[in-house]
Parts: C-alpha cells; structure tokens; sequence
C-alpha cells in the first residue's frame, strides 16, 4: 500500500471540522483540523501536506490572502477553498490566484472528498513531472550493484535492449529493485534526456484513472475546472515507465492497449485525438501469466508490454551480491550523516549473509539504517542487528558450491581480483572502479597477497 497522503482543513466552525475529518480521513488519507490561519500556518510548518482546505471567511485572516500565502510559501500544496457565501467572482478571483477549487455551502461530503482526491492526483503529476521531466538537472539513477552471474546477466540485457524503443516487462518480487532496472534502462537509452515519467499504478484511483492516465478537458466532469494533461502528455518523447503494471484495473487496460496499438490518444471529455511518442517501460510482482488465465489482465496487452523480458531474482539466490550491498548503501548513508566511514563486522555480515531475506534489497537498506543508530561509533556489530538475523539458522542457501559459507574477506578478494584483471592490471583504474583510493588497494592487495 503506497504512503497516505496529509490534508489540512481549516475552518472556523467546530461542527464543520468534526464532520469532515471524520468522514473524510481514511487509511490512505490523513487529516488535520485547524480552526484559525494561524493554528493552520503553524501545522504547516511542522508537517508537510498535499492539500489544503480552507473556509475562505476565517476569524483571523481572509481566505484569498491565507491562498496566496500558502501558494506562495508553499507551491506544491494545492488549495480548495469553501464557503458559506459563495458568488462567482469570489470563485473566478480564486481561481486566478491559484486555487485548485471553490466549493460552496451546504455541500456534499462525496463531492468535498472527490475534490481532494483530484487535487491529490495533481500533487502527484506536477511532482512526477518535476522530477523527471530535466533528467540533466535530475540526481544520478540508483545503480544496480552486484557482481552475481544474475546480476550480469541483467546488466546485458540492459545494454541490450536500452539503445531501442521495445517496450521492457521487469519481473520480481517486491524490493528486488525493478525500479533500478527500470532507471538504468532510461539512462543508457537515445531519451536519456528526454522526460521519465514514473507512475505506480497501484494508487490509481477508479474514479480519476482515466483522468490521470489521458487528461481530461474542462467540464468533462464535475470538477474539471480547466483542461489538464494526464502522464501521456508529460512522457510524450521520453519513457513512461508503469510500476505494478499488474495492479492497473482492467477496465482500463483495453484502453491503453488501444494508446500503445494507434499511438493516439483522447483526453477525457475530448473529441480530437493526439498523437504520443512514449518508451514504455513496466514492473510487476504478479505473474501476468496467471493474472490472464484468471481473467484479471488483458491477454492482448500482455503480449504488447512483455516483448522483452528482464527477470530479476529474490537477494536469496544471489547472496554473493550482500557484501557489495552492504558496502553500497553504508557508504551513502555514511555521506548523508557527514561523519566517520561506517563499517560491519564480519560477524555482522555473516548474520546478513544468512538470513533469507524475504523483503529483498528493499529489507536490507533498511535493516542497515536501523543498524547505523543502534551502531557503536561508526561500526556496526552484531549487536546492532534484529534478533531475528543473528538467530537465523544456516541453510542450504547460505553456502557456496563447495559448501563453504560465504566470507567476507573472499568475495572481497575475488572482486579485486576481478577488477584487476579486467583493467588489465592498472591499478588506478581498479581502485577508481571499486571505489577507494590506490593507498587501500595496495594495502588490500598485500593483505590477499595479490600484490
């Protein structure tokens, strides 16, 4: 279930606030009340929400000036305002100066809740848009770390397929870091610089799906205000990427099957169609295969999304990756603190190396970040692990082909080894590609006697 979402109401009228809160806050939205501007300033600037709504007669402060501060100070809220005395130029002058909608008294608890969920779908796009939209201005891509047979054998696929526009299925379970793939896929392609539009299709909302996905045109249904483009707009050029492609409800399927077949699409409400250019590319944790025998996705559009396929497997099967994990997500946590280099024990690794590892990738960052504020210093110890890790028992998965548990001390051997031999004994360029400097590398060189 993706994270909830915060909305912030104010409003002076005590009965108003118990009622929307109540019927308004759900698990997937959270809601605050406030019943003054400065009581609803003073929550926005110690939390962070997606919406705010706001009578726009307040005791302490008028409506339109508490939009424009807000908008100001923070743009990426959006802000539906309601009131009890409602005309239209109150509504065209709020809109004017950046609210998302005008609601007027009495009103429907439904229409009051679809609102939000609108305003929320725009949050979402303009900061998918945002993000993506500049990939030269945008942080580097997660790096797909591992020197597994796997793991290789994924990054040849991604050389492979990234320079063309086939669209790319990424299969695994959940925190196996189909994303990764998906981003390094993006960045060796001919749209490198092209816009990256990343949507999880498990939080689109049934009654703004459509919307979402194609845009829609003012008046296409209550409250489209005005014409707004969906993903397709933004992605056009660049790479749409479908996260839990599985989820995508099926009655929306059929229709994006038709985008990807005529590269046209219409927005909501509209009568002209569009032309699109977009790379796709998908993820699921679901069998598609199974989900079309069972009549929960579209044969047809499995066919189009899976013409080239990149399994990933579960970190159980390729625990040789651990250590290079580790190594990884301790040295950005240990820029992120500004302090000392964090370390592991062998000890500790070993507890790692064991454990089966059912979240994945995804559960060992975390298990690390919880390691790193129970750590000594800057050394993480077996001590600092869940109890469950240092219990685990041994298994068949946790020994090498010669039926020695893995060592630390040898997979580190092996990559240096590797890397000097594929920079032909260069040990400049080994020591820049493993990421230290050439002073530790010698002295790890003596210490394995590679020297």
């Amino acid at each position: 279930m993706p994270d909830p979402y915060r909305v912030l109401i104010i409003d002076d009228e005590e009965p108003i606030l118990k009622l929307l809160k109540s019927e308004i806050a759900t698990e997937e939205r959270l809601v605050d009340t406030a019943a003054c501007a400065k009581s609803g300033r003073d929550l926005l600037n110690k939390r962070r929400y997606d919406v705010v709504v706001s009578d726009i007669r307040l005791p302490d402060a008028d409506g339109l000036e508490l939009l424009v501060e807000i908008k100001g100070t923070f743009p990426d809220i959006e802000v539906i305002l309601i009131t009890g005395h409602g005309n239209i130029n109150n509504a065209v002058e709020a809109m004017r100066v950046g609210a998302y909608d005008y609601i007027t008294k009495p009103f429907r608890l439904d229409r009051v809740e679809l609102v939000i969920e609108r305003a929320y779908q725009r949050v979402c796009l303009e900061r998918e848009n945002r993000t993506y939209r500049h990939s030269k201005d945008a942080l580097q891509p997660p790096k797909l770390i591992g020197n597994s047979q796997a793991i290789k054998h994924i990054r040849y696929l991604m050389e492979k397929v990234a320079p063309t526009d086939a669209p790319v299925l990424i299969t695994g379970q959940s925190g196996v870091g189909k994303d990764v793939v998906a981003h390094g896929i993006q960045a060796l392609g001919k749209r490198a610089n092209k816009p990256f539009i990343i949507k999880n299709c498990a939080t689109l909302q049934k009654e703004l799906m459509r919307s979402e996905l194609f845009g829609h045109t003012r008046g296409a249904f209550t409250g489209a205000m005005d014409n707004r483009d969906g993903l397709l707009a933004f992605a056009d050029t660049g790479t749409l990427f479908l996260d839990e492609i599985g989820e995508m409800p099926l009655e929306l399927q059929a229709s994006f099957l038709r985008v990807l077949e005529a590269k046209t699409y219409r927005r909501v409400g509209d009568k002209n169609e569009r032309r699109v250019d977009v790379r796709l590319l998908c993820a699921t944790s679901r069998n598609l295969t199974e989900e079309v025998e069972a009549g929960r996705f579209n044969e047809a559009l499995y066919h189009r999304v899976n013409v080239f396929s990149i399994p990933i497997p579960p970190l159980e099967n390729r625990k040789e990756d651990i250590p290079l994990l580790v190594e990884h997500f301790l040295a950005r946590m240990s820029q992120a603190r500004g302090s000392g280099r964090l370390t592991i024990t062998d000890k500790a690794m070993g507890c790692l190396i064991r454990y089966h590892w059912p979240g994945n990738v995804r559960e060992l960052r975390n298990v690390l970040e919880r390691s790193v504020i129970l750590a000594d210093g800057d050394v993480i110890s077996d001590r600092a692990l869940p109890q469950e890790l240092v219990d685990h028992p041994e298994g068949p998965g946790d020994q090498t082909a010669g039926g020695q548990i893995f060592s630390l001390e040898r997979l580190e051997r092996d990559h240096i080894a590797r890397a000097l031999v594929f920079h032909n004994s260069n040990r400049q360029q080994a020591a820049k590609a493993l990421g230290i400097s050439r002073k530790t590398l010698y002295r790890k060189l003596e210490k394995y006697d590679l020297a």
